[in-house]
């Protein structure tokens, strides 16, 4: 039986004072693992999960009732059968769950997120880690006060050839990086142009849409097609961009959020539903913070409709410094040049999401710390939002990185949090 969100909450806060205590207790050979959206690449993670021996899937939750059938039958046929539910509810309040990966639509992950962490659980969120900046603020603070591990879903923190490309890039390979690019270059689809109608029989779609404003449903957003909705999705500067955005933060070296952001585009080439630019080019600009640290750039490119690679990567990134350059595709490898372009050293290799379970799973056991941490996802994913604000405005923003807000743009300042729907269980306080 479910609790009231009233008692919900007082339980959530209960385990956060006693989070002392519970930091003390030893963590289980095997780890009891809830994962909240088995479809997409939650499906990639349940495969890989049920591959291990050091942890056990004891939790599936999902809101399509055909998908929560089928994933719980690739975990029977690798062990115990799990619990099945369509409410996460069910899996925060069951006490012998040590963690779980949430693996939803963008506008559940942060409110899950929490919603875990309160309930004393080691949480691994999916990119972007929140929908919007407020949220990722919110994100960070419940990691901190929680006391538990939280990993964000960028797998290409923990891939050892990428890993080693950063090294190089901090080692001062090619001097000062003082400008890095990330890009999204790739042929998508259109999504058509539909009307509102009855969601299916098998979806539970007022559980899907969460704490998100309730709206119709429609053909052309379920699955995955929801990223291009902006109620459910960050476009695909939030969907794919992130993990290149991200990567150019790691080897840029900027710890803070962007001073200044450039961006246009908008729809060139599709004609259909979606709500988010097809095409954007944005600039991010860092002002020198005093010492010997210059002023840095982030260039991102996204074209969706684009059937060619760039610079050799579909996806890639390039950071530019004052003795050299690297191009770094992370499906591929990357390439470091000297000055006039002299070729100094190559690596190939892949991102895999068996090192980044490691990685999150040995942080639980006290023997590591989370490569892709609360604070690391936040940063990343507020470039994506950053971005998105920019072009739907279409000017040149100023940004408080410190207060998170536009203090000069109230416009643009409304535009760093989203409402929820009224009174629902898994909106955020203080939002």
């Amino acid at each position: 039986m479910l609790t009231s969100r009233r008692n919900f909450v007082a339980a959530s806060a209960a385990v956060v004072t006693t989070q002392g205590l519970t930091q003390a207790v030893q963590v289980p050979d095997t780890l009891r693992l809830g994962l909240i959206g088995p479809g997409g690449m939650g499906g990639n993670h349940l495969r890989a999960l049920v591959a291990r021996k050091d942890v056990r899937v004891r939790w599936i939750c999902e809101v399509d009732r055909d998908r929560l059938a089928q994933a719980a039958k690739v975990v029977g046929g690798a062990g115990p059968e799990p619990k099945t539910t369509r409410d996460m509810r069910n899996v925060f309040e069951d006490k012998e769950v040590d963690a779980v990966l949430i693996a939803t639509p963008d506008h559940w992950h942060t409110p899950a997120a929490i919603l875990a962490l309160d309930a004393g659980k080691h949480v691994y969120v999916e990119k972007p880690c929140s929908h919007n900046i407020r949220e990722g603020r919110l994100l960070v603070e419940a990691a901190k006060r929680s006391g538990k591990v939280l990993q964000v879903g960028t797998q290409s923190r923990s891939a050892p050839h990428l890993q080693e490309a950063i090294a190089k890039l901090k080692e001062g390979a090619i001097g000062e990086v003082l400008c890095a690019k990330a890009w999204n270059s790739q042929k998508r689809g259109s999504i058509g142009k539909t009307k509102p109608t009855a969601p299916p029989a098998n979806l539970d779609f007022e559980m899907w849409q969460g704490p998100a404003p309730r709206g119709p449903y429609r053909t052309n957003m379920l699955p995955s097609i929801w990223r291009w909705w902006k109620a459910y999705g960050c476009g695909d500067i939030g969907n794919d961009g992130v993990h290149e955005l991200d990567i150019a933060l790691w080897g840029l070296g900027v710890t803070k959020h962007p001073d200044r952001i450039q961006g246009a585009g908008g729809k060139y080439f599709f004609d259909d539903d979606q709500q988010f630019a097809d095409q954007m080019y944005c600039t991010y600009e860092w002002n020198p913070t005093g010492g010997p640290l210059k002023r840095k750039m982030l260039v991102f490119e996204q074209r969706d409709w684009s059937p060619y690679v760039q610079e050799g990567h579909e996806n890639g990134n390039a950071w530019y410094g004052t003795k050299g350059m690297m191009t770094l595709g992370k499906g591929s490898g990357w390439t470091l040049f000297g000055e006039r372009n002299k070729k100094v050293l190559e690596r190939s290799g892949k991102v895999d999401i068996k090192p980044h379970h490691d990685n999150f799973f040995e942080s639980i056991r006290g023997k590591a710390k989370p490569n892709a941490s609360a604070e690391v996802g936040h940063l990343s994913a507020a470039i994506a939002h950053l971005g998105n604000i920019s072009v739907g405005l279409g000017r040149t923003l100023e940004f408080d990185a410190l207060a998170e807000r536009f203090p000069k743009d109230k416009e643009a300042d409304a535009l760093l949090r989203r409402s929820y729907e009224p009174g629902h269980w898994a909106a955020p306080r203080d939002v």
